[in-house]
């Protein structure tokens, strides 16, 4: 699918549901190779904004481009192809099916080729059952390829969520919120994998939507703060992730640390 230099392009992006603004007036530029994070609060629009960026919705105005193309001019099931998307709001009836099923790991992985939740054995040949377990291993849990899915930890599931997603070798991968439910090796283990996945796939573009500044990973290139349906700050993650930044877009006073590449964020308690 053709491609220019921007992965993800808004330009005035309004979507409204039912009377009630989701986002309003966006501009935004992804690049390709990018690796964005999405920070707000509850309720600001991020998981509308991907959602726009997975081709899943189209902006009620303004317009919007993905890998080149238009929305409003394209095929979407064509472009869905190339984007892969991990999203709290999809997995839980695709797992409840694959629980069911009792799926192995690495059979949801190859799931991921057709998009399916029921594996299409006809569908998947030798070359895609190694890239299945290449990418287990990419994501470190390798050990899990036999494993049935519905045993596997959260921070397990995690990995497994995203080497499905990156099954068809998209250009684009979305990360909605896959933090949630997680403990704190849970977090880190996953923190790690996106780290590496970054540092072993310079092409790939990643979207990474959380609301916890500790999620981000290292890697991350550059940053987003949404509140209240509107964009406050985007750019090079190092001039949007700050003190004064983050304090207006959580609403709160807020004190800021780095430390080995992770930002770690807390409330400013005044002096005395």
């Amino acid at each position: 699918m053709g491609q220019d230099r921007t992965a993800v392009e808004m330009a005035g992006v309004t979507v409204r549901v039912v009377g009630r603004t989701l986002l309003d007036a966006v501009d935004w530029r992804v690049g390709h190779g990018e690796h964005w994070v999405v920070l707000g609060p509850n309720g600001a629009g991020k998981t509308t904004l991907l959602s726009v960026a997975a081709a899943m919705r189209h902006p009620s105005s303004g317009s919007a481009s993905v890998l080149g193309h238009r929305l409003g001019r394209v095929d979407l099931r064509e472009l869905r192809r190339h984007i892969g998307l991990v999203a709290a709001t999809r997995r839980l009836v695709d797992e409840e099916l694959m629980e069911a099923e009792g799926l192995t790991a690495q059979t949801v992985v190859l799931t991921g080729h057709t998009g399916s939740s029921a594996p299409l054995w006809d569908r998947y040949g030798p070359g895609e059952r190694e890239r299945a377990a290449a990418l287990l291993a990419d994501l470190g849990c390798k050990d899990l390829a036999d494993r049935p899915f519905a045993v596997c930890s959260q921070g397990e599931r995690g990995r497994v969520r995203i080497a499905r997603a990156l099954m068809p070798d998209p250009a684009l991968l979305l990360l909605d919120e896959p933090f949630a439910g997680l403990d704190l090796p849970g977090r880190e283990d996953l923190v790690t994998a996106i780290e590496e996945l970054a540092a072993g796939r310079p092409a790939l573009t990643t979207v990474l939507v959380t609301h916890h500044l500790e999620e981000v990973p290292a890697t991350t290139t550059h940053a987003l703060l949404v509140r209240d349906a509107r964009v406050l700050a985007a750019g090079p993650v190092a001039t949007v992730l700050t003190g004064p930044n983050l304090s207006e877009c959580f609403g709160r006073p807020l004190a800021l640390d780095r430390a080995d590449g992770r930002w770690y964020a807390r409330a400013s308690r005044p002096a005395g």
